[in-house]
């Protein structure tokens, strides 16, 4: 049965629609960006089949283009499109702090150090310099590390905060594992960075890890 054969409350871009794109299912958003399946079979279900043989959906994703247009049911054309959309959501994310703004949304910075860091395979320790005002000056990838760490060198930190003239900070690392609990390494580095920073007046505002689901902030947790 092809989809539009289907209950209207049960075709995607209805769903979507009606109640938002936050109920629909990874196969089902995947589903609409494809628009129509492999000969024989409707979007939903080829969704469903690249999502099995291939997923989960952030394993997909992270493919780079070349790749994705090897796999059936995608394609050069809309392995492109998916590239590009990918992007606009980077792009999208960063906007707040390319217009200066002041970071009020603690969330927002969260998910900025998501899109920038998530898909790295090695450990990366990066940093958002801040003015007074909390408007963002610069973001820098300091540290890379091996899979599982990343060595962080506070007196670094500080002199880059220097050089951007920075008056707050917020830092962010990965770990490529998934695990987004916070170790006590990474306890004992936010704790050295608080205390070399606060010797040139520089706050340090968070420190957020980046792993599966929803980046974990080390101020929410009272560690910062």
């Amino acid at each position: 049965m092809h989809i539009r054969d289907w209950p209207s409350q049960e075709r995607p871009r209805e769903k979507l629609l009606v109640r938002g794109a936050g109920v629909l299912s990874d196969a089902e958003l995947l589903a609409i960006f494809l628009g129509s399946g492999l000969r024989g079979r409707d979007a939903v279900t080829t969704a469903r089949e690249l999502l099995g043989a291939h997923g989960p959906l952030r394993a997909l994703l992270e493919r780079e283009p070349a790749e994705l247009a090897e796999l059936p049911g995608l394609g050069p054309a809309r392995a492109s499109r998916l590239a590009a959309a990918l992007e606009l959501c980077a792009r999208y994310l960063a906007a707040d702090l390319a217009r200066g703004e002041a970071m009020t949304d603690p969330a927002a910075a969260g998910r900025y150090f998501a899109q920038r860091l998530r898909a790295r395979a090695h450990e990366v320790f990066a940093v958002l310099f801040l003015d007074h005002r909390h408007r963002a000056l610069a973001f820098e990838e300091l540290f890379n590390g091996t899979v599982n760490s990343a060595e962080v060198h506070p007196r670094e930190v500080v002199r880059r905060a220097l050089a951007h003239n920075a008056a707050a900070l917020i830092v962010g690392h990965n770990h490529p594992s998934g695990c987004r609990e916070p170790s006590a390494a990474d306890r004992a580095v936010t704790a050295r960075l608080k205390q070399a920073l606060a010797l040139v007046d520089v706050r340090l505002l968070d420190h957020f890890v980046i792993g599966d689901g929803a980046p974990v902030s080390l101020a929410a947790r009272g560690w910062v």
